[in-house]
């Protein structure tokens, strides 16, 4: 017995009985035990002669149909490649889109920011302009006002000037001459008038806080005389000759330069010793004049 074909659950084998004729023995295994079929090999194959044709036209119709099932599938194939191509171009175009999305929409967040930005400057722009505005309506109404302004504070600080202790008279009477010219220039800006008297008073205001000599001509008794002229802030004016001999002080009710006693020379002399920097600074014991009684009704005329 030889064992030569073995399919699924099937075992052909050939045998050989008593009589030496070969037979074929079917092997199959089942789920009731073990069946053995014994078929002849002269059955065996005049049963092949009949079912060679059978065979050789179900083999033809196989080939047949699996050119079909190979061209249905090769076309299959091919329509989900070019469905898959599809798919991957509308999600190429969908990622683009999406992209471009993103980008448009940050462009909107950055111009509403801006927007917004623009509003809050623009609202600071009309309230600047409504300011200005009405800056130039004050302005127009200023300048109408300002320059008698002027005028009665240079009138009133040459009135001033006139009433004081006549030192520096020649420097102050230079810078109200100034004053008068600009104001009657029409070239020159009304910032830079009203700067030129403001600047005046400052000067003036000074003069009353400081000790300060200076050389200047003086006249006594008709007589011009060379003197160091000593100013003590605005409630003393006094000079001295250069060889200390003499000395004077101004009464300004009198208008006019008085002798003082030869007493006041030592004193005099150190204030101007003080004032030149050349003693430290000490009591000074000079001769004033006595304070002066205004009466309210003849202010304005003083």
């Amino acid at each position: 017995m030889w064992t030569f074909v073995k399919q699924e659950r099937f075992v052909f084998t050939f045998v050989f009985d008593a009589y030496s004729i070969p037979a074929l023995q079917l092997i199959n295994p089942g789920p009731h035990g073990i069946r053995m079929h014994r078929i002849s090999l002269p059955t065996l194959f005049i049963s092949l002669l009949f079912a060679l044709p059978m065979s050789s036209v179900w083999a033809s119709d196989s080939a047949a149909n699996l050119d079909d099932i190979h061209a249905v599938n090769k076309n299959r194939t091919h329509n989900a490649q070019q469905s898959q191509a599809r798919v991957d171009s509308l999600n190429d175009q969908k990622n683009k889109l999406f992209d471009e999305y993103r980008q448009v929409s940050k462009l909107i967040e950055g111009l509403k920011v801006y927007n917004r930005q623009l509003e809050v400057q623009t609202l600071a722009q009309q309230l600047q302009l409504q300011q200005l505005t009405e800056s130039i309506t004050q302005a127009t109404q200023m300048k109408r006002q300002i320059t008698p302004l002027m005028m009665e504070m240079t009138a009133g600080l040459s009135q001033f000037i006139a009433l004081d202790l006549p030192f520096h008279a020649q420097e102050r009477s230079q810078r109200l001459g100034f004053i008068h010219a600009a104001l009657d220039n029409p070239d020159i800006a009304d910032s830079e008038k009203f700067r030129q008297i403001l600047e005046a008073y400052q000067i003036e205001n000074e003069y009353g806080r400081k000790i300060d000599v200076y050389t200047e001509t003086i006249t006594v008794d008709a007589q011009p005389i060379n003197v160091d002229v000593l100013q003590v802030g605005r409630i003393a004016l006094l000079a001295q000759t250069k060889d200390q001999g003499d000395a004077w002080v101004w009464d300004n009710q009198q208008q006019q330069w008085q002798i003082l006693a030869s007493s006041h020379q030592k004193p005099i002399r150190d204030a101007i010793r003080i004032a030149r920097k050349q003693a430290v600074s000490n009591l000074l014991m000079i001769p004033v004049s006595a304070p002066q009684q205004v009466i309210a009704g003849d202010a304005g005329d003083e």
